[in-house]
């Protein structure tokens, strides 16, 4: 709103202007101050009246929800840095991206070439894989929600929670007919008709999404409500013959989700047709359509809901995570010198060695190898420890963007284990580790004939980003080394989770 201009939301993120308007509320181009950058920061609408207590459902499911989408990192997907309560509203805040929509792009530029098309779809269908790994659908893949960046990135945007209506909210809106939650032209049959739908309900969308990318016109025509009629009882208008792109979009648009490709294939076709290949691409035979029926009841209580329904979207419920504890959040500093037992560091230098603490620091050495750990933080946050959850997910996911991206070439030196002069290394691309903290990557440093002497675990526990050093001189296998910095980060990320 006009009068959020100007304002500083927990002291730090400084509202500039609006980017504009969607079911959600209104989108604001912020500044983290704290962090020194421009971030995107979504004012989610919570409808006015109802009780205190329908409010405070309402917004902390906005909070779980958002929290959700944190958890998913990707570079095609939208980063979340921090989620907040201010003045009762909920404001989530999310990376500043630099481009247009694919919505925009073919306004302005029309239809795109297979290729291209193919390009954007396996890089929005990795990102719904990763979504649908954690147990989260998206529910709005359409043209105005995949943005293309200005350093060419395809990013799946329109992650957070359904508009609700002014009126009390059950649980899952999805289940009452009337409330489908979407976008008319890009919400699959099934959930049309008032089912809950699943990862294969994303799929539809996304065939529908490359259908007018490569056509410059929607598989259905019509209002709101001819074209929800029209999905659940109509065929699409055929594409033009693209070859196998042309095959694999029947194949997503199926009108029976068991008749969808799996993910994992869909998206091995798309890889291979964007490279300039020609996969045969055979769908198995259509279900027979009368196992499903749409009555004319459906059909009409749906086409009217879908006539008054603006885009929304909804995560369903937060990522299943019961395996791992709950992390800590560290309000003052830690020793990391505790992190490591002498006899972990003994087992791993091949002799026994003292901590050496330092500022948010500890280095234990012998000759010829050495384990580092340090608390790290971000330009203009001094304190690692004074991060929140969300921010030090962004500064995660900017350290691994970083890391994916940047230069290869390095240069090395550590004089406390006895490479005095600068080494020239190559580093290699980051690999994600699944159980290291809440989320975690390793890279290895290797010399010019491929040996590696040093690998580096990044990882986040709570709001505690960490890097854990580890090398070697003497160890001859990479793998080796890298799986012993791994086991090390894993040993210290379980001794911090007591000390939180």
């Amino acid at each position: 709103m006009a009068d959020s201009m100007g304002a500083k939301l927990a002291l730090r993120y400084l509202l500039l202007r609006p980017l504009g308007h969607d079911g959600m509320g209104t989108l604001w181009l912020a500044r983290d101050e704290m962090l020194g950058r421009e971030v995107a920061v979504e004012e989610v609408r919570i409808p006015e009246g109802g009780d205190g207590r329908s409010r405070a459902e309402l917004v902390a499911r906005v909070m779980r929800e958002a929290e959700a989408v944190a958890r998913l990192r990707h570079p095609a997907i939208v980063a979340v840095h921090d989620v907040l309560v201010e003045d009762g509203r909920p404001w989530i805040v999310m990376e500043r991206l630099r481009g247009r929509t694919l919505d925009d792009e073919l306004a302005a530029r029309g239809p795109r070439l297979p290729l291209q098309v193919a390009t954007i779809g396996a890089f929005l269908l990795e990102a719904l894989v990763v979504a649908h790994a954690h147990d989260v659908q998206h529910r709005d893949v359409r043209p105005g929600n995949v943005f293309l960046t200005d350093d060419d990135r395809v990013v799946l945007i329109g992650f957070g929670v359904a508009r609700f209506p002014d009126r009390p909210t059950p649980a899952d809106r999805s289940q009452v007919v009337g409330q489908v939650i979407g976008t008319p032209g890009f919400v699959a049959p099934e959930r049309l008709a008032g089912g809950n739908g699943g990862p294969a309900s994303d799929l539809w969308s996304l065939g529908a999404t490359l259908f007018i990318a490569l056509e410059g016109v929607p598989p259905y025509d019509g209002s709101p409500a001819e074209v929800a009629e029209a999905t659940l009882a109509r065929d699409r208008r055929e594409p033009r013959d693209s070859g196998p792109l042309t095959s694999l979009l029947r194949w997503l648009m199926a009108r029976e989700p068991e008749a969808r490709p799996d993910a994992e294939i869909a998206l091995g076709l798309l890889r291979q047709i964007a490279d300039g290949e020609s996969p045969r691409v055979t769908a198995p035979p259509t279900i027979d359509r009368r196992t499903r029926r749409w009555t004319p009841a459906v059909l009409l209580a749906v086409a009217t809901a879908v006539a008054s329904a603006v885009a929304a979207i909804l995560i369903t419920r937060e990522p299943t995570s019961a395996a791992r504890p709950v992390s800590p959040v560290f309000e003052k500093a830690v020793d990391l010198c505790e992190a490591l037992s002498r006899e972990q560091i003994t087992e791993l230098l091949g002799a026994p060695a003292e901590g050496r603490t330092s500022a948010n620091n500890c280095e234990w050495t012998t000759r010829g190898a050495g384990v580092e750990l340090t608390a790290v933080t971000g330009s203009g946050t001094p304190d690692p420890w004074s991060l929140s959850p969300g921010s030090a997910h962004g500064l995660f996911a900017a350290l691994e963007r970083r890391q994916a991206h940047g230069t290869r070439d390095m240069g090395w030196t550590w004089y406390e284990i006895g490479v005095e002069d600068e080494r020239r290394m190559t580093r290699s691309a980051p690999r994600t580790l699944t159980d290291v903290g809440d989320e975690a990557f390793s890279w290895n440093a290797a010399d010019a004939g491929g040996r590696v002497h040093m690998t580096v675990v990044t990882f986040r526990l709570g709001n505690l980003v960490a890097d854990l050093h580890y090398a070697n001189l003497g160890t001859a296998s990479g793998d080796a080394l890298r799986e012993a910095g791994a086991e090390a980060a894993r040993s210290a990320v379980a001794t911090l989770r007591g000390l939180g």
